[in-house]
């Protein structure tokens, strides 16, 4: 999806959430950057971070027994991630159902210059955690699971680029 330059501060949507994540040595592999398989990872403390910030926290899940299962990630490298980077991973609830599903944009930038080093659009359902079998969001997931109104015109802008 194309970004839309200085329209959000280089963001590719406005109001991101933000998290900031220092590259660990364990995150490097044999070629001496980040591991395709540790931005997943980052997007996924980035994601649980997000929610607990709107009110939904592993514990409000679990309460429940609902949460949320990836469906399908989308992921775009373009550019490396290396020992000493610090990362910021900003994470935008996108327009869905609100009923069983939710997805989540994703845009990894590096904080000295500004790079954006991954990009990526990841599908959730909701399930019933104690079965694992897809279930209707909970009044609590329709309430806190919404995009911002701002965001929802952005995308449609972007999308229709």
């Amino acid at each position: 999806m194309p970004m839309i330059r200085g329209a959000f501060g280089d963001w590719d949507l406005p109001a991101p959430y933000l998290a900031s994540i220092a590259v660990a040595a364990a995150d490097i592999d044999a070629y001496e950057h980040v591991n395709n398989a540790v931005y997943m990872t980052w997007f996924d403390s980035a994601a649980w971070r997000h929610s607990a910030s709107v009110g939904l926290p592993i514990e409000t899940c679990l309460q429940l027994d609902r949460g949320m299962a990836v469906l399908r990630s989308v992921i775009t490298y373009l550019r490396p991630a290396v020992m000493g980077d610090a990362i910021l991973v900003a994470t935008w609830l996108l327009p869905s159902d609100g009923r069983l599903r939710v997805r989540r944009r994703f845009q990894v930038r590096r904080a000295a210059d500004g790079a954006t080093l991954s990009r990526a659009q990841i599908e959730y359902a909701c399930i019933e955690l104690s079965t694992g079998r897809p279930a209707r969001w909970p009044p609590e997931f329709r309430e806190r699971y919404r995009p911002l109104d701002e965001v929802v015109r952005a995308f449609a802008e972007i999308a229709a680029i």
